[in-house]
């Protein structure tokens, strides 16, 4: 007798499959578990959340409460303590942009040949430590012992050389530009910067060539075309001054860029192009003291004695001494133009870093 069996009897499936059945209902339940966990800790984290923001809620209504009961006793002035919160929420902001900007300069530093280097890491995270706990001076000096270690290192040295122009200490400043430049020689931050403390040490050839430089790889900025025009007032070429303080004007119209036309039409005895830009100065600054005082000797001097001194009233209380025009030209002589000069200069450097950046 033959007997036939079929080929799937010859394997033992059945205890098998009730294992892995198990094992599937083990795991289906241990994820249960962990999934029940999970939805939990959300739970309690979203009334953690909840009760925060009913927390600042009740602060924020004590405090308009508080706000509100001042000002109707005259202890406060409301308009000027928003305009004081606006103006530290602004503060605390940029704080933390420069923060992390700076945590970008150093890993930048230490991404150079001589990062590896114990000593140069050392100095460089110290100066920089230094320089967020509000001890500048002697955080620039780490990074300045940094900097003679790695002399090459662009970054540390333009981050050094801003520093010291940003506080208008131009021969300091110089120093550290000239070594970035050495290495970035393209570098429109690098030539701007040199460029405009080359002119405020009166080494004019040298100022044109990298103010032209900056201008020509980066297009137009106000502290390029301001430079220009201070070398060429410095060499007494009025038409080519007068040619870059228009393009400065253009750039940024600007009650200091208005005035700096002003200054130079009076030099050219040209009064009523003079007039005209100095009464547009003080319009969009009405505490533009020295554009006034000008204003009054253009209105002197074209025989407008009423309004001249109606002009020079406006500036007499802040303007103690008289001035000729030309001088005020170069930046380092008003301090106005000065800080606005800088201003311009490093807000296009910040710029151009952030897009390098991105």
């Amino acid at each position: 007798m033959i007997v036939t069996e079929p080929s799937a009897s010859r394997f033992e499936a059945g205890p098998a499959s009730l294992s892995t059945d198990e094992h599937l209902l083990e795991r289906i339940s241990a994820a249960e578990t962990r999934v029940a966990r999970l939805a939990d800790r959300l739970e309690r984290s979203l009334d953690l959340l909840l009760r925060y923001a009913q927390n600042a809620y009740f602060d924020r209504s004590l405090m308009r409460a508080l706000v509100s009961l001042l000002t109707e006793d005259g202890v406060i002035e409301t308009e000027r303590l928003e305009r004081m919160w606006s103006e530290r929420c602004q503060r605390d902001t940029v704080e933390q942009e420069e923060i992390v900007h700076r945590d970008e300069l150093r890993l930048r530093i230490l991404a150079g040949p001589r990062g590896q280097d114990k000593e140069f890491e050392e100095l460089v995270n110290e100066g920089f430590l230094l320089i967020e706990d509000k001890q500048v001076p002697q955080g620039i000096a780490k990074l300045q012992a940094a900097a003679e270690v790695d002399d090459e290192n662009s970054t540390l040295n333009l981050f050094i050389g801003e520093h010291y122009f940003r506080r208008g200490k131009t021969k300091q400043a110089r120093s550290y530009l000239a070594r970035a430049h050495a290495a970035l020689p393209d570098d429109l931050r690098v030539s701007l910067l040199l460029g405009l403390t080359c002119a405020d040490d009166g080494e004019v050839a040298l100022a044109k060539d990298l103010l032209s430089s900056a201008n020509n790889l980066g297009g137009s900025s106000f502290a390029g075309h301001y430079g220009l025009g201070w070398v060429f007032v410095a060499e007494k070429n009025w038409r080519r001054a007068l040619g870059e303080f228009k393009r400065a004007l253009d750039v940024r119209p600007s009650p200091e860029a208005h005035y700096v036309l002003g200054c130079l039409y009076f030099e050219l005895n040209r009064d009523e192009l003079a007039a005209r830009h100095l009464r547009k100065a003080t319009k969009m600054d009405g505490g533009y003291a020295e554009a006034f005082y000008l204003l009054a000797q253009v209105y002197e001097r074209t025989g407008r004695k009423e309004l001249a001194q109606q002009a020079l009233e406006k500036a007499s209380s802040k303007v103690t001494s008289p001035f000729l025009p030309a001088s005020r030209l170069i930046a380092g002589a008003d301090k106005r133009l000065a800080s606005v000069l800088r201003e311009d200069a490093l807000t296009r450097i910040r710029a151009d870093q952030e897009k390098d950046q991105h």
